[in-house]
């Protein structure tokens, strides 16, 4: 499910955000001992043969709450910390183009929404188009190199971006045209991403690296979005566009650290990998179920972040520097989202996951309600934090769920039907706030949002989906 404050690949949240043998004391219950990627390093925690944890752990897997603690530190291996060096690095960048690229269109000559809108979606449509086929490639070849592919792809396409808008020569086709190969890039990465946790980390440790990877990640964020006003206000937003450009490039040189390696499989077609990864998606009404809320969820965030919040921010608010605090409010949330999700424990993930999407509806009221900025601040805060609850959770209980040698192809599916509305989202905002108002189309959203979230809850799996034996705290 995509994460609605992530923008390098198709959700932080939404989120939306945003995963073989997988080691560790037993076998996770739905997988398999043998996948399309492996450590090449045989000192990692990869080599242990004897599987993930999952039911029948032994004491201090993942049947017991106290079980990660007796693992090796996650920051003594040597591949966690590279892949969340890149992600941290990548993400910094991105909380820069994330304020940039909507002011960078809207200061040149004969911007309008409706061009603020196209050059969104535009970066939207080839993620939604292309996600099933990243799907297919991520379960055929190494992940770790699609995904040093996808960085490559995607600094080369912001490169050209602030190019333009630096040199001030931005024809309108040519961003599109970019636009569409930054998409690209995330259609390929989202996928892979998904794939490679489990490759690394024991299962007992899932949730707990899902969630240490969000807090780096989501810190960077912070960082970024409070650093981007200024950089947009004083450099221009040309040049906080280059540093994404650059953010990307360093992370493709470190997730290369990766060296995971590719374990032939039965050939099979394209066709048929979609077909299965389709079975293993629509057998779980759980799944879909989500996926389902997501769509119309992550089309209401993308709309607002793209469009009608930066809209709202340069007629009432302020301008860009507003929109930088609140963007960098919601960062903030997310920051101690994660940090709790390290910790968290529940019985049941995906209600209190579907529970923890709601607030996600209220920044939109406020926006829609004229609120002063400290209290949308305070919305996107929280915002940011339940968003992330669910992403930990939600990402935990797919690699646990779903076998290996198909996650990613469920992955993308799943990223598929999240982004699925996104590019109508972010095309006919702009328009719809010309004819109705800013202010009536981001209270459509929020109704969105919480009627989306409303029919979630009907699902009984959805309600009722535990966690492994031993992993709850009482009460939810």
């Amino acid at each position: 499910m995509a994460h609605p404050s992530d923008d390098s690949e198709p959700a932080a949240a939404p989120a939306a955000t945003i995963d073989a043998a997988v080691p560790g004391p037993a076998q996770a219950p739905g997988r398999t001992s043998s996948g399309p990627d492996s450590a090449a390093d045989p000192a990692g925690p990869a080599s242990d043969a004897t599987g993930a944890g999952g039911k029948g752990a032994t004491p201090g897997g993942a049947g017991t709450p106290g079980g990660a603690a007796q693992l090796p530190s996650l920051w003594r291996d040597r591949r966690f910390v590279l892949l969340s060096s890149a992600r941290t690095i990548s993400v910094l960048g991105n909380a820069f183009a994330r304020v940039a690229l909507a002011f960078a269109v809207l200061s040149l000559p004969g911007a309008t929404p409706a061009r603020l809108s196209l050059v969104l979606a535009c970066q939207a449509l080839p993620q939604l188009v292309l996600i099933l086929a990243g799907g297919v490639v991520a379960d055929r070849m190494s992940r770790s190199r699609l995904m040093m592919f996808a960085d490559c792809l995607g600094a080369t396409a912001y490169a050209g971006l602030a190019a333009m808008v630096i040199t001030g020569h931005a024809p309108l086709t040519a961003m599109c045209l970019l636009a569409v190969l930054a998409g690209a890039a995330g259609a390929l990465f989202a996928p892979a991403m998904s794939g490679v946790v489990p490759l690394i980390v024991p299962a007992p440790q899932l949730q707990r690296a899902n969630a240490m990877l969000r807090v780096g990640m989501n810190g960077s964020m912070m960082v970024g979005l409070a650093l981007s006003g200024v950089t947009v206000a004083c450099f221009g937003a040309g040049w906080a566009l280059a540093l994404n450009a650059a953010s990307f490039a360093v992370s493709a040189g470190l997730v290369r650290g990766l060296r995971l390696t590719t374990t032939p499989r039965a050939a099979s077609s394209a066709w048929a990998d979609l077909r299965d990864g389709w079975q293993e998606f629509a057998s779980r009404q759980w799944l879909w179920v989500v996926v389902c809320q997501a769509a119309v969820m992550v089309a209401a965030s993308s709309a607002t972040s793209g469009v009608l919040g930066p809209l709202e921010a340069e007629a009432h608010l302020g301008g860009a520097g507003a929109w930088s605090a609140i963007v960098a409010a919601q960062a903030v949330g997310t920051v101690a989202g994660a940090s709790f999700a390290v910790r968290l424990r529940v019985r049941r993930p995906l209600f209190v996951a579907v529970l923890a999407i709601f607030p996600v509806a209220v920044p939109m009221a406020l926006l829609a309600g004229h609120a002063p900025v400290w209290v949308i601040c305070l919305a996107m805060f929280c915002s940011g934090l339940s968003t992330d609850v669910f992403g930990a959770l939600w990402e935990t209980t797919m690699q646990r769920e779903i076998p290996e040698e198909v996650l990613s192809r469920v992955s993308s599916y799943d990223w598929f039907g999240s982004l699925a509305l996104a590019p109508l989202g972010l095309l006919v905002a702009g328009p719809v706030a010309a004819a109705v108002g800013t202010r009536t189309a981001l209270a459509g959203c929020a109704v969105m949002t919480v009627v989306a979230t409303f029919g979630a809850l009907m699902s009984r799996e959805v309600r009722t989906l535990r966690g492994p034996e031993g992993s709850s705290s009482p009460g939810v």
